[in-house]
């Protein structure tokens, strides 16, 4: 398997939901965010979380085991978190980047190692269910430079649009890479 590091972007403040989602409780108890890492953990052997400045990681149930980065402009949308993120790596030795998202615990280790296996340098890698691109994308290092200057929240969907022949969609079986957590609701 390629060497896939783990970006998981956690700085939002999730204004849709009302309050700090990454807080909220699943029905076995773990918070949002910590399940969500702890799904990455399994596959993983580093996982980054992009938290704002003032988070505090105990309060949000991170393990031990995630690194953390800190981004202090993440108000300014989710490309901001993701270029702090990117620039706080760009030096790893790594040949991809999953870019994880701190409100999809239901992603499953098999579709995160599937996914891993097709991870290269050259490609940006996605899961497809049901037709519907979904989360994580793996990004290949060719792509790094690009992912330390974006701003906004639009994130790298244009990254995505204007290199389509290095987009790499895989089939799984797996409905967690489409569900996220917006609303209280999404919870249930």
């Amino acid at each position: 398997m390629p060497r896939v590091l783990a970006l998981m972007l956690a700085a939002g403040r999730g204004k849709r939901f009302g309050s700090d989602k990454r807080l909220a409780r699943l029905s076995d108890g773990r918070s949002l965010l910590a399940a969500s890492v702890e799904q990455a953990l399994q596959v993983f052997a580093q996982v980054h979380v992009v938290l704002r400045v003032d988070d505090d990681t105990q309060a949000l149930g991170l393990a031990d085991a995630c690194r953390i980065i800190r981004c202090s402009d993440a108000d300014q949308g989710m490309g901001h978190s993701l270029t702090a993120g990117m620039r706080a790596l760009a030096g790893q030795d790594a040949e991809a980047i999953a870019v994880l998202l701190g409100d999809m615990p239901w992603v499953a280790a098999g579709s995160l190692r599937q996914l891993a296996s097709q991870a290269a340098a050259e490609r940006i890698v996605y899961p497809l269910h049901d037709g519907q691109r979904g989360h994580p994308v793996l990004f290949g290092r060719e792509f790094w430079p690009q992912l330390q200057d974006l701003l906004g929240d639009e994130g790298a969907r244009a990254l995505l649009q204007t290199n389509p022949a290095a987009c790499h969609g895989i089939v799984v079986d797996d409905p967690g890479v489409l569900r996220d957590v917006d609303r209280p609701e999404a919870l249930l």
